[in-house]
Formats: structure tokens, C-alpha cells, sequence
């Protein structure tokens, strides 16, 4: 079964498998975006945080290649009266829109090495003069917790994997570390993982 099939199952439940409310740390910089935004939630799901940022009155594309995660998205959005544009693509082969964006939020989109490279490359492509990049993900510390995140090693994040990747951009935040996780049945309990906000000049 492909990866894509696989959360396609997932997401099939029902059930929000991330929980509908946005991810804790997205939500914390809240302070930091503005109206009228163009944002880009990447790996989004089920759409938690596509709709969350669409209610700040952001102008949102969630991309997931779950066809079944961003039916459920749309739906959410419908229900919470805001819109957001959804695109059923792979992160690593999307063509992204040369600056055409003011935040990327990458929150636990966990790929293979040349997968990562490649959507972080088209990542920062779209992003604009001043817009930010906001990330969390899973570290290697996270091996053996049962709080969520990828079984293969190669997949985790670091401090310093974000740093290679997005060295261009100033760093408003870096930090590797334990947060305790409360979203839906796939995220509980306590994680280790990297968070960043990053900026283009």
C-alpha cells in the first residue's frame, strides 16, 4: 500500500485523527500574522490548520495527498464558515508559486530525505520578502514514545537538519525539546521535537 493510501485509510475513520483544534505551537504565533496573509499549510490533513489559520483571516491553500484528508478539510472549513482552497498533491513534486506566499507552515510533515529536500527547496521558493516559514516536527529523541510520529529514523527532524535546509532564512526561533501533545488520538502525551520561525529578508 502507498504511503498516500495509508492515510487515506486513516483519514476514512471519521474521527479527526489530529484532533480539529490547530497545533499548539501554530496557534502561539498567533501574534505574528495579520489579515489578508497568503498562507500554505503543507501535509495538512484532515485540515486542522489550514481552517484555523483561514478563521484569522488568512487566505490559506492546504496541500495533503490525501484525497479523503482534504474532503474532510473542505468540509471543516465549510463548517466553520471560511474558506480554503485545497490541493490533493505530493509535497516533494508541487509547483510552487514563486513568491507566492507569506507563511508556510510545516507542522509534522515527515518525509523521506530526497522528499524533504525537495518540498523544503519549493518551500522556500514560494515564500516572500519578510514572510515566515513556522515548523514542528518530531525529533530522533521521539524514538521509542508513544505520543505519535514516524517509525523510520530517516524521517525525523533535528536543530540542525533545519538549519541546513533553510539556512537562507533568519532564524526568529529554534529549539529542540519535550512538549506535551494533546491533539486527537494520533498526538497524545509527551514528545520531543524541534520547533522554528523562520523569516526571508
Amino acid at each position: 500500500m502507498s504511503t498516500s493510501l495509508a492515510w487515506d485509510e486513516r483519514y476514512a475513520s471519521g474521527d479527526f485523527q489530529f484532533g480539529e483544534a490547530p497545533n499548539r505551537y501554530l496557534e502561539g504565533l498567533r501574534p505574528w500574522i495579520a489579515p489578508g496573509m497568503r498562507a500554505l499549510a503543507l501535509g495538512d490533513g484532515e485540515g486542522r490548520n489550514g481552517v484555523w489559520l483561514a478563521q484569522q483571516g488568512l487566505v490559506v491553500t492546504a496541500l495533503d495527498w490525501s484525497a479523503i484528508g482534504m474532503a474532510k478539510a473542505a468540509r471543516l472549513a465549510e463548517a466553520r464558515g471560511v474558506t480554503l482552497a485545497t490541493v490533493v498533491a505530493d509535497a516533494a513534486a508541487w509547483d510552487y508559486p514563486p513568491g507566492g506566499f507569506d507563511l508556510v507552515a510545516w507542522i509534522y510533515l515527515h518525509l523521506p530525505p530526497a522528499d524533504r529536500a525537495a518540498a523544503a527547496a519549493g518551500a522556500l521558493r514560494s515564500l516572500a520578502p519578510g514572510g515566515l516559514l513556522a515548523l514542528e516536527c518530531f525529533t530522533p529523541a521521539q524514538q521509542g514514545r508513544r505520543s505519535g510520529g514516524p517509525k523510520d529514523p530517516a524521517l525525523l527532524w533535528s536543530r540542525s537538519l533545519v538549519e541546513d535546509l533553510f539556512g537562507e532564512l533568519e532564524v526568529l526561533e529554534l529549539l529542540e525539546g519535550t512538549v506535551h501533545l494533546d491533539e486527537g488520538p494520533r498526538h497524545q502525551g509527551t514528545a520531543e521535537v524541534v520547533r522554528a520561525l523562520l523569516r526571508r529578508g
